[in-house]
């Protein structure tokens, strides 16, 4: 491979997606060198003033700022892009960042939002709190209701914003018409794919406008750094996203940037490897609890629409207990499985959702939701499932189930 074939799109968008992951975005500097170079600096310096000032002039391409343009930084959005089948890419420094930047890049006072209301806590904090705080109006319905998006339109609504499976409750939005409501009404559709990624399913292909991610998760994979992607067209990136991102400064660091870059090179085998391991475990857990909520089971009311969708489950699944006291014994007897509100890591980790990731959800909206005080969400990781499934048996004995 030259020194800059990563980045160009008439050679890589024939890839297949493995090989993208492992080489696309690459770019060689003059040493050489076959993994991607670190760069760790803040600024650059040119040859005269004449290079600068077209630079920043938008008449010569180059580096002005890290918070600009990173050469180790532009690798990862343009592989990410790549694998994401967009346009381009704009790296942030934490999923939430991400999620922010993906929404208030295009929203302004006045403005209307319609949210699935499974969604992270985070996220619906945005939605419930902070939009509505600068004068953005925001509707949140039941994703899994297609008719609901259309009746909650408005004449000032500008986005849908849902992500799929949801965190926690493994809701599915039906993307292809959801996004194709959204599109006929002239609505930026915007998706959280965090829970998936590319590997595992791929929103633009269903109509997707805006795909945003943390990177945090299965990106990078092994619970290192924080990192977050927002991925569209080039104009939605460089005309609505770049200047928001441009002044308001939410980058991602380059040696972030570089661990994810690294994460990627091995994310379809641990994609592919997890969602095979908790494939496994759910089928053993279903039999053991009272609810369990797993789209990659028959159980699940969405099995056929997640699996149309989705090339494999994913590694996360829940599962309700009787009550909030018997999901923290439950936790507490955990040998090999980890207490942690992380997910995608290569590790199984495993948390009581009402009091990490959904606190700072009203009581209310988590209850309208289901998060519910019983329920425990798990990221099956690469241990052998076996142990897995010993470790959740003997646990679950514990407290009588």
């Amino acid at each position: 491979m030259k020194k800059t074939t990563g980045f160009d799109r008439n050679t890589t968008r024939n890839w297949h997606p493995a090989t993208q992951a492992v080489r696309g975005g690459t770019w060689r500097s003059e040493h050489g060198e076959t993994s991607e170079a670190l760069f760790l600096t803040s600024g650059y310096t040119y040859d005269d003033a004449e290079t600068v000032a077209a630079r920043f002039a938008g008449e010569e391409t180059g580096m002005t700022y890290s918070r600009l343009q990173n050469p180790t930084v532009a690798m990862l959005e343009e592989r990410i892009a790549l694998m994401e089948g967009a346009e381009a890419c704009r790296t942030q420094a934490t999923g939430m960042a991400a999620m922010t930047t993906a929404l208030l890049c295009q929203l302004s006072v006045g403005d209307h939002i319609v949210a699935a209301k499974a969604a992270f806590g985070s996220c619906r904090w945005l939605v419930d709190q902070l939009c509505p705080r600068f004068g953005i109006e925001t509707t949140v319905i039941d994703g899994r209701d297609n008719d609901g998006w259309e009746r909650a339109i408005q004449p000032n609504t500008k986005v849908f914003f849902f992500e799929t499976p949801a965190n926690p409750t493994m809701d599915i939005v039906d993307m292809k018409h959801v996004c194709g409501v959204a599109k006929v009404h002239g609505i930026t559709s915007v998706v959280d794919n965090a829970f998936a990624t590319a590997v595992l399913q791929r929103p633009m292909d269903y109509g997707a406008d805006v795909v945003a991610y943390s990177a945090t998760k299965l990106m990078e994979g092994q619970g290192r750094v924080l990192a977050g992607a927002v991925c569209g067209t080039e104009k939605f990136i460089n005309d609505v996203l770049l200047p928001f991102q441009r002044n308001t400064g939410p980058n991602l660091s380059p040696f972030n940037a570089w661990v994810v870059l690294k994460g990627l090179e091995t994310l379809d085998l641990r994609a592919r490897r997890q969602s095979e391991n908790a494939l496994a475990v759910g089928k053993f857990v279903e039999k053991r609890v009272p609810k369990m909520l797993h789209p990659g089971l028959a159980s699940h009311p969405q099995h056929n629409l997640a699996m149309s969708q989705m090339e494999a489950c994913g590694p996360i699944f829940s599962f309700i207990l009787e009550d909030r006291k018997q999901a923290m014994a439950l936790l507490n007897a955990l040998e090999l499985v980890d207490i942690s509100n992380n997910i995608g890591d290569s590790r199984s980790l495993c948390c009581h959702p009402a009091s990490t990731t959904h606190y700072s959800v009203s009581a209310e909206a988590r209850a309208d939701m289901g998060v519910v005080e019983g329920m425990l969400r798990i990221n099956i990781g690469l241990e052998d499932p076996r142990d897995l499934i010993a470790d959740l048996d003997q646990a679950l004995t514990r407290v009588g189930l």
